[in-house]
C-alpha cells in the first residue's frame, strides 16, 4: 500500500494571515501532526510544552509541541502540532482528521469527508413547580411539555416498549 499526501495549511490563530503551506503525509498511526519547527516558528508559532511520543520503532522521545488552526480538504481544525526537526517530513495526524470528519480510504489511498454526523438529543429536564409539569429541552432548544410526576413517565415508557415488543 502506498503514501497519502494532502496539502494543508497551518495558520497562526494569533495572527491568521500568518500561515505555512505544505505536503503532509497522512498517517493515521500518529496521534497528532508533526511540522518542521523552523516552518512553525516562521509564522509565529512558540512552543507551549512538552509531550513523550513514541516513534515508530519504538523509542520514546520527548518534543515540544505547539497548536494551531490546520486547513486541508477544504475544512479546518485547531489542534496540538508536534515542532519537529527541521528537515522532518510533514505528518497530519488522526486528531486532525477526525476533528475534520475526514477518513481515510486505504484501498484507494484518498481521504474523503465523512458524512454529516447527527448530533446527540440530549435532554435536560426541570420542573416548573406546576403540580409535576416539566419541561425537556433537546438538541438545539426545542422544548416539549411532559405532564404528570416521573413515576408516570415511567409508566409511560414501559408502556411504550409492552406495545412494541407485542
Amino acid at each position: 500500500m502506498g503514501a497519502t499526501y494532502v496539502t494543508v495549511t497551518i495558520r497562526n490563530p494569533a495572527e491568521p494571515s500568518r500561515s505555512w503551506e505544505g505536503l503532509f503525509l497522512v498517517d493515521t498511526g500518529a496521534t497528532d501532526s508533526l511540522a518542521p519547527r523552523r516552518r512553525l516558528e516562521a509564522i509565529g508559532l512558540a512552543a507551549k510544552g512538552r509531550r513523550v511520543y513514541e516513534t515508530a520503532d519504538g523509542r520514546e522521545v520527548k518534543m515540544d509541541v505547539t497548536t494551531g488552526d490546520v486547513e486541508f480538504l477544504g475544512d479546518f481544525t485547531a489542534g496540538r502540532i508536534i515542532m519537529g526537526a527541521d528537515d522532518a517530513e510533514p505528518l497530519l495526524g488522526v486528531t486532525a482528521l477526525e476533528s475534520a470528519g475526514i477518513e481515510v480510504d486505504p484501498v484507494n489511498q484518498r481521504l474523503k469527508k465523512l458524512p454529516a454526523l447527527r448530533l446527540k438529543n440530549l435532554r435536560r429536564a426541570r420542573t416548573d413547580g406546576n403540580h409535576g409539569t416539566r419541561t425537556t429541552e433537546g438538541a438545539g432548544g426545542a422544548a416539549c411539555r411532559l405532564t404528570g410526576t416521573p413515576e408516570d413517565a415511567k409508566r409511560r415508557r414501559a408502556g411504550r416498549r409492552r406495545k412494541n415488543a407485542g
